[in-house]
Parts: C-alpha cells; structure tokens; sequence
C-alpha cells in the first residue's frame, strides 16, 4: 500500500494546521488535563483518517476485452438506461459507484483502447449519490473507444466534500484496462455509460471494488 502522490500537500497542509492548534491550545492552557490528550487523539486520529484516503493499492487486473470493470470502489447507486445527451445523443446504460469518504477514492479505466475525448465542467456540489449529481455537479467525462471499437464514456463526478478532481486522461493516448485514470479528492461518484446490449453483471447496492468486480460484459 502506498499514498498517491495527490495527497502530498494535501496531508502535509493538514499536519501543519492540527501541530499549529495543538501548539496555539498548549500555549494559552499549558497545564496538561484529560482535554488535552483528548485533542490530541482527536489530532492523530483526524491526520490517520488522511493518510487513509489518499492510499493507492495495488490492484492485479486480469485483462479481458469482452469485460468491463468497475472504475472506483465503492457502492452501485444507480443501474438505469439514459439518454446521454454530451456525446453520444442515445440510450446508454448508465452504471453510478458512489465512494463514501472511507472508500479508495483512485479511479481506474474500466476497458483498455484510445481515449478519444474528455471535457471538464465546473459545476456544484450536491451529495455525490443523488441523482442530479450526474448533471449538475462538477465532472470530467472521458470517452474510451476500445480495441473492438465500441466507445464507453467515463465520468468523474465531485461530490458535496470534493474539490478537485484529477484526471491523467489525454485524447488520442492509448490506455490499458487497470491503468490509474485519476483520483477525486474527499467524497465523489464515478458513472460509466455503456452500450444498451451490455450484459449487466452487478445489482444495485451492491459494493464493487475497482479492477476486480466486473460491472458488464460485451
């Protein structure tokens, strides 16, 4: 297990802020009291919980062109067929993982091919598992065409607590199925919009983990 390099500033900011109360408290109330030690349990434990977000795991993929995985670990919000309006202009099937705030929140490309398109909206920050979170709240759609041709589009989603998404995408760059596409920092969703002849593999609530549960099959 090791920490994605996104969470560098991110952890080492928060270190600083929860030494900086800490040391502010001790000056002002410099005798030790049982307050004391709770604050700075609540500190270590505030800075682990950090740490633990921001963690990349290992994840051994075994690559299969008629599969498509989940792209985040998480639980299945929404199994529904759509009319995708930002590329496609038809039915798609769209497949919603909600990451709670504990959850790896790296994603992964579901298939391997070309990346042919991405686009980033600014947007607000509804909670990450309503529904309209798929339209109005910030994201970033990639659309991946495969090795059979068949395009599934990818879409990063931030949710009320996330404030940046990090997408490592680039259009016309060939991807594998496992690579990292990117992390969304502190709570978020991740849709995928598939073909409508896709044979759905997973049922809703169900918790999938990313490059290991398989999501559709071709």
């Amino acid at each position: 297990m090791r920490i994605h390099k996104a969470g560098t500033w991110p952890i080492l900011i928060i270190l600083l802020m929860v030494l900086f109360i800490l040391v502010i408290i001790n000056i002002f109330f410099p005798v030790q009291t049982i307050v004391h030690y709770i604050l700075y349990i609540i500190g270590v434990v505030f800075i682990l919980l950090v740490i633990r977000f921001f963690r990349y795991p290992e994840r051994d993929v075994i690559k299969d062109d008629q599969k498509i995985y989940s792209a985040a670990d998480g639980t299945i919000v929404a199994i529904e067929e759509v009319e995708e309006t930002e590329y496609f202009n038809d039915k798609r099937i769209q497949i919603s993982v909600f990451m709670p705030l504990l959850n790896v929140h790296v994603n992964w490309y579901p298939v391997g091919g070309i990346v042919k398109y991405i686009r980033h909206y600014p947007g607000v920050h509804h909670p990450a598992y309503v529904p309209k979170a798929s339209m109005e709240n910030e994201m970033t759609s990639i659309i991946v065409e495969d090795y059979n041709k068949r395009l599934i589009m990818i879409r990063q989603i931030a949710g009320i607590m996330a404030r940046r998404i990090v997408c490592n995408a680039k259009v016309n760059t060939g991807v594998s199925q496992g690579d990292e596409l990117g992390i969304i920092k502190f709570g978020s969703r991740v849709d995928l919009f598939l073909p409508v002849n896709v044979d759905i593999k997973i049922k809703m609530h169900q918790k999938v983990r990313a490059g290991e549960t398989v999501i559709a099959e071709f």
